[in-house]
Order: structure tokens, then sequence, then C-alpha cells
């Protein structure tokens, strides 16, 4: 498959304008390389890790690829500090933030030379984040998995409205997982696309075994945006999300709510397989999901079926 030639592949150095997402317990230094070694960007998800554990993972990828690749890093994380620093210290090419003002790293992060990217959900946040002085914007859509935004705002309604409001280049996120829906995002006017949920049933994920699997036999509906009260989360319903909704049905104090949440939560269900009681976050598109595949193959397959798309709308028109 030849290489692309856009904005976004320009700024990152990449082969393809496919990002991987940064997804908490299941973007480890495998996953990230080996889409980074494919010709898309891997990222290395920082949000569940400890600064040691980041260094390691940042040291393991840049020794498993000579591609670039990036880290993503939750603007909330308690010890952000000791992120950056590690980030800045082992030369990481790429950052993603999220979940916070970019303006609080943007500039630093620069100054070194690195490439940053915020993460948002809303035209607000994208043009405070091209302000911020931000590379490219990631415009997540309320189908995406994790945790998202407030606003609800669709990829398809929000994609096209980010891209008539700002210059810098963008990416879209949230129900991408093919070479159809590539195209779709491409053709609304995003410059690359990033997948999470596709990624988080490859090989390479770090996430459990039972996860992977849970999410390859999801169904549509199976995902459900809740506790919006502490911050919305998308995520496949259970036991444990049974226990919220009843909460919600006594009408429980978001005190209550964090509570039940407790921590670890996210840990138990992707990382240790607890397919009960733990959190399982993921988007929408799990409903199409039905194989576990290595990441290349993954990255290799979505440029395929976008090349066949694309030369299927080319062709003549359906009513001529």
């Amino acid at each position: 498959m030849e290489a692309m030639s856009n904005r976004i592949t320009q700024l990152f150095g990449v082969q393809y304008p496919i990002i991987q997402a940064g997804m908490i317990w299941c973007s480890g230094w495998k996953l990230a390389s080996a889409v980074s070694n494919a010709g898309g960007l891997g990222i290395i998800g920082s949000g569940s890790m400890y600064p040691e554990v980041l260094r390691e993972h940042v040291r393991k990828c840049k020794a498993a690829t000579d591609k670039p690749f990036a880290v993503n890093v939750p603007m909330l994380y308690p010890d952000i500090d000791k992120h950056m620093a590690t980030i800045v210290e082992e030369k990481v090419p790429i950052v993603f933030t999220s979940a916070g003002n970019p303006a609080q790293w943007t500039k630093q992060l620069k100054e070194h030379g690195i490439t940053v990217v915020h993460v948002v959900s809303s035209v607000k946040f994208a043009l405070k984040a091209e302000a911020a002085g931000v590379d490219a914007v990631v415009a997540e859509g309320f189908e995406a998995g994790g945790h998202n935004g407030r606003e609800e705002t669709t990829t398809m309604v929000l994609v096209p409205m980010v891209r008539d409001a700002i210059k810098v280049p963008l990416i879209a996120a949230g129900g991408i997982s093919d070479g159809r829906s590539m195209l779709a995002a491409m053709s609304l006017g995003a410059d690359a696309v990033q997948m999470g949920s596709r990624f988080v049933c490859s090989e390479e994920s770090s996430g459990h075994i039972a996860f992977k699997q849970r999410v390859a036999h999801s169904t549509e509906g199976d995902t459900v945006l809740t506790l919006k009260e502490i911050t919305p989360v998308r995520m496949i319903r259970n036991s444990f999300y049974q226990r919220v909704q009843d909460a919600y049905s006594r009408k429980a104090t978001v005190e209550e709510l964090k509570e039940l949440l407790g921590r670890g939560r996210a840990k138990k269900g992707m990382f240790e397989g607890d397919l009960d009681e733990g959190e399982l976050e993921i988007g929408q598109v799990s409903g199409r999901l039905r194989d576990i595949l290595p990441a290349g193959d993954i990255v290799r397959n979505v440029m395929h079926e976008y090349e066949a798309a694309r030369l299927r709308m080319a062709g003549p028109a359906p009513f001529a």
C-alpha cells in the first residue's frame, strides 16, 4: 500500500493518517510500536501508568521501533509534572493531551521541539486548543469509548463543525473502525482518524483477553454513556453498570456515586478481566468488531478498505 501524503502524515512523519488512541490499560509499548511499525502513529496511554512505568514503556517502544510514536497524557493525572519530565527527558516526539486546559503545557512542550495535539469534544474547546498553539486537534464524538465529552455531539456532526472553525490539522475520532468510516471522516474534513476500540481488539493490546473477547462479542446497544455527574464514561452494560443504574433509581448523591465507583474499576475490568464488577470502557463501534487481529494487520486492512471505498465512490454516480 502506497503512503499517503497530507498535513497529518507530514506533521507526524508517518505513512498513513491512522492514529491508535492512547487508551488506559490497553495501549502500552507493544501496541504503540506495532502500529508505528505498520505505518500509523502508535500512542502509549500514560493515564494508567506510574511515572516509572511510563519511562519503561517509552524506552521499550523506542527499542521496538525507529518510527515516530506518541504519548497521551490526561491533564487530570495527579503526577502530570513527572510524566511531562519523562517525556522531555526521553525525547518523545509527539504528545497528545486530553481532559484539561491545553494552555497548561503546550508552550513548554513545543519549546522542547515536541509536536502537541489536544483532544476535544466541542468547537469551543477546539478553538481554545488552537489558540493555545497546538499543532493539531482531535475531535472526538459522542460514540467514543472511555471518558467522553458532556456535549454528546456525534462524530458526524462534530467533525465538520470543528473543521470549519479551525485552521490546524484535524483528526477525527469516535465510531471509526475501518476504511469506510475512515473515508467518511476524511470526507467531512478530517486529515486523519484516531481509532481506539478497534485497537483494543488487537493481539498487542495490553487489555485482558476476557475483555477483548467481550468487546468482540458486543452487539448494537451494549454500550452506554453514564456517570455524567462525575466524569462521563462510555462502557459496556454489566453488573457494575446495573448497580450504577440502581443508584440513580434511588437518587444517589454525587458522593455516593463516587463511593460506588471507588478506585481501580477500569483496571479491574479492562486489565484484570473482571467482566462483572469492572468498568468495561469501549466505544459504540464495538458492536461492529468481531475479531482480534495483529495491530499491523488492522492498519493494513483499514488502508485497503479505505482505498476500495474511495475507488467505489469515484465510480459512476449512482443516480446518473
